[in-house]
């Protein structure tokens, strides 16, 4: 990374980007953030600047906003992206799903062009293990590795992967883009400081920040969407699950590894990496943990499956261990600890002052 150069993170005030934004500028990356706040705070950002001592250039815009990305892009030497920014939960995107394409391709696909027209070499894409849908139905892909086909289940999931394919093909048309496709699989926690964290709109759609805001009262109970899956020890999806700044640090490990290659045969480089722990834990393992790490009872109903919903999407990531120099080392109960931390002093998320 060139001294003078900057990172842009894209949805950098949400709940990874926040903390991928904190690990960058203490490993001195220079930063500049973009975000809609559709689903985000302002005040993250504002945190993340007093937690590192700094002041963070920020945008408040939409990636399809064509001419407005173009003025970050003009002001700012920006060398590599991390594109975070779009909507993210599997349930709604089977309700609204044409809002999915276009907030989430339609933005990428406005994102590349400017960067193209920037001769901004370096992206890191935000993508997701949904994008193998449901691994089960193979035989020996459980953990799943970067090999396992591909097949989306729910629209969400179809975003994510058809970026994916406008970036391979864009790589393979442009000698000079380095692109890291970053499959997470279920990030949870907080930073320890307790100052940032998740703070979804409206109802979570993720399982820990919805057992959070039960513990807290803002919640009668935990719905399990499902206890019949046969595959799992108590019936509940498995999951794995990986705490938020072991994520954010794989982020850097991407950076720099894209910093370091080169493409071939007149192409760009394009590598997917999964990010996870390899260990797959159940719903009710960690609705236990949580129990354990806070002294609180959680109650909860089962009720039906969630449509799209599979039973296991557990990590194989020896390809990042080993080609990115990077490993989780944070465990479910460090990730419930530091969320019960971050919850405890912001009881309704960034809304309110701190307690």
């Amino acid at each position: 990374m060139t001294a003078d150069k900057y990172v842009l993170v894209t949805g950098g005030a949400g709940y990874i980007g926040s903390h991928t934004v904190l690990e960058l500028i203490n490993a001195g990356y220079k930063v500049v953030v973009v975000d809609n706040l559709c689903n985000s705070s302002e005040e993250a950002i504002r945190r993340v600047g007093e937690l590192t001592n700094s002041t963070i250039p920020f945008f408040p815009i939409d990636l399809r906003d064509q001419a407005g990305l173009e003025k970050v892009f003009s002001a700012y030497p920006i060398e590599s992206v991390i594109h975070f920014a779009g909507l993210k939960a599997v349930g709604e995107s089977t309700k609204i799903p044409l809002e999915y394409y276009d907030s989430n391709v339609s933005g990428t696909i406005v994102l590349l062009k400017t960067m193209a027209k920037h001769k901004t070499p370096i992206f890191v894409f935000s993508s997701s293990a949904t994008v193998y849908g449901d691994a089960t139905r193979f035989e020996n892909m459980i953990p799943i590795p970067e090999e396992c086909p591909t097949g989306p289940t729910s629209p969400y999931g179809h975003t994510k992967m058809i970026i994916e394919e406008i970036l391979t093909d864009a790589a393979a048309a442009d000698a000079n883009l380095k692109v890291g496709i970053l499959r997470y699989f279920n990030p949870i926690g907080a930073h320890p400081s307790g100052r940032i964290g998740e703070d979804p709109r409206g109802i979570p759609n993720n399982l820990l920040p919805f057992v959070a805001q039960v513990a807290v009262g803002r919640r009668e109970k935990l719905q399990v969407f499902g206890n019949d899956y046969k595959d799992s020890p108590d019936g509940t999806p498995i999951r794995d699950y990986i705490h938020v700044v072991d994520l954010a640090k794989g982020h850097l490990a991407a950076l720099a590894k894209l910093d370091s290659v080169q493409g071939e045969n007149g192409e760009g480089f394009v590598r997917p990496w999964n990010l996870g722990t390899g260990n797959g834990s159940t719903v009710f393992e960690v609705v236990h943990a949580f129990e354990k790490a806070t002294g609180k009872t959680i109650p909860l109903e089962v009720v039906g499956r969630r449509k799209g919903d599979v039973v296991n999407l557990t990590a194989k990531p020896n390809r990042a261990n080993t080609e990115l120099q990077w490993k989780a080392e944070l465990t479910v109960e460090d990730s419930c600890r530091d969320l019960w931390k971050w919850t405890t002093n912001n009881p309704w998320g960034y809304g309110q002052p701190e307690k």
